[in-house]
């Protein structure tokens, strides 16, 4: 499995791209942030964080793209640029026909560190070790990115077999009441 991971942000939107499945060493594919200047339009920040992960699906051909789900935070301005960044990248992915997952960042440290309340440096510090990589990602905006490909990676088959645990009750109780 390839995610494309997206730490959604106006300023520095994440991205990485991990390969690999739940069980078995994972390989980082590519790790980077797309910036966008904070004196530049709003629309224009936003077609410039299109433009660049539209180029990530272009190099990567992930089969899922994860994405960081937006919290309500006290900041209603970084909440609004956050949430703008995220609805681009579901877009771009839903343009592509990809499938889009939404994960809480403290989602994403369980996964990751095995603590949802896991600080910055602990999520590096185990995004470095999985990937087997010389040191972590910098920014943090990077790593977390990588963070959001490995949650989904590890997650997505248990949400899948949910899923269709949950749609066959679905099917097997219509049945039982047509009849």
């Amino acid at each position: 499995m390839r995610v494309l991971g997206v730490d959604p942000g106006l300023t520095r939107c994440g991205v990485g791209v991990v390969e690999g499945v739940a069980g078995r060493p994972l390989t980082m594919l590519g790790v980077g942030v797309v910036r966008t200047p904070v004196d530049a339009d709003l629309s224009h920040r936003l077609l410039a964080v299109e433009q660049g992960i539209e180029h990530w699906l272009d190099e990567h051909r992930p089969e899922f793209v994860a994405v960081e789900r937006v919290f309500s935070q006290h900041n209603v301005r970084t909440v609004m640029g956050t949430a703008q960044a995220s609805a681009v990248a579901m877009l771009c992915a839903a343009r592509r026909g990809i499938p889009v997952a939404l994960h809480t960042p403290s989602e994403v440290k369980a996964a990751v560190t095995g603590s949802g309340r896991a600080d910055k440096a602990q999520v590096g510090a185990m995004i470095t070790r999985l990937l087997r990589l010389s040191a972590p990602p910098k920014p943090a905006d990077a790593a977390d990115a990588l963070a959001l490909a490995i949650c989904h990676i590890w997650r997505a088959p248990a949400q899948t077999r949910l899923q269709q645990a949950v749609a066959r009750h679905t099917v097997n109780a219509t049945k039982g009441r047509t009849a």
